[in-house]
């Protein structure tokens, strides 16, 4: 159980770093019926090389040409909510970001950002923050813990927030071999616009079907009965919603299930569709090209793994 914790300078080793270089993973989010909770890490990283010196900011890969490159990144905020929380200044620091996750296409590329960030920032100021610690920063950032937390964490994670004590993070165990097949077209989704689709009030019945597919979602990966996905990724509260923007979606979730997919469903707030699979995923990629083709949906398609790890430090100096 994650709560609101307290930071307080026991904690602090004082083994500053004058440079760090960390990575952090894509993530897809809800997973179909668990809106806002459910997340899996993929296994496409972004990374940030932080040095000591004057501020600056750098991007190349996607999104190069549009996030900013002052502090209103989301790379910045990460490493600077660190400070904040440790009750130090925040020094001059430069930002080499290597940014391989699709930039506004449902796979996380904000929270990889912010983690990213979070991560950094404590390994070059010495705080050397828990996973708990970084997640509670990184979901009160986000708003959210269902990207945040498996690009904390890897695998699949489920996160609640417990009334205003904080958030509630666990482990859900996926097999090892599950693989995630995505179509990622070339348009953008913003995320705030497509939250705003969402009705405010929903039905009994509709709150009935999504608990019931969330339940049964997380027996199916835990056991892997990975046949029940098919089910469990059925969704009422967004995707029917986010389907007026993206009218293909249905059918290219349709597609994966005869391509052999075991379940499929919008990648966070889309516009990616993703299926996730352990076998047939040559397969699956191209009846999903096939359809976007046949709408005149332009994109790319992506097999990854559902990786295990989180983000991490990958070398500091």
């Amino acid at each position: 159980m994650i709560g609101q914790i307290r930071y307080t300078y026991s904690h602090l080793t004082k083994m500053t770093s004058n440079s760090v270089t960390v990575r952090a993973p894509a993530t897809s989010a809800n997973l179909g019926p668990g809106f806002d909770c459910i997340g899996i890490a993929l296994d496409i990283w972004n990374e940030l090389t932080l040095t000591r010196g004057k501020f600056s900011v750098s991007v190349v890969g996607e999104g190069a040409n549009m996030v900013p490159l002052d502090n209103r990144n989301l790379v910045v905020t990460g490493v600077e909510a660190v400070f904040n929380y440790i009750g130090e200044p925040v020094p001059g620091l430069q930002y080499e970001c290597t940014n391989r996750v699709p930039f506004g296409r449902g796979m996380g590329s904000s929270s990889a950002a912010i983690v990213i960030g979070l991560v950094a920032g404590s390994a070059i100021s010495g705080a050397d923050l828990s996973k708990e610690e970084l997640t509670v920063l990184a979901a009160d950032i986000e708003g959210h813990p269902d990207n945040v937390a498996p690009a904390i964490y890897g695998g699949c994670t489920i996160g609640v927030r417990n009334g205003d004590d904080g958030w509630v993070v666990d482990r859900v165990s996926v097999p090892e071999d599950l693989n995630a097949v995505l179509f990622v077209p070339d348009m953008q989704t913003n995320t705030n616009e497509s939250r705003g689709r969402l009705p405010d009030r929903i039905s009994r019945t509709d709150a009935v079907f999504n608990i019931g597919r969330s339940a049964l979602l997380v027996n199916a990966l835990s056991t892997g009965r990975l046949e029940l996905l098919k089910y469990a990724t059925d969704d009422r509260l967004h995707q029917p919603q986010r389907t007026q923007a993206f009218k293909p979606m249905p059918h290219l979730i349709k597609a994966a299930l005869n391509g052999g997919a075991h379940g499929a469903f919008l990648s966070g707030a889309g516009p990616s569709v993703l299926a996730l699979a352990t076998g047939r995923e040559v397969t699956i990629s191209y009846e999903m090209a096939e359809t976007a083709r046949h709408f005149g949906v332009d994109g790319k398609t992506m097999i990854m793994a559902v990786t295990q790890d989180g983000a991490s430090v990958i070398s500091g100096a």
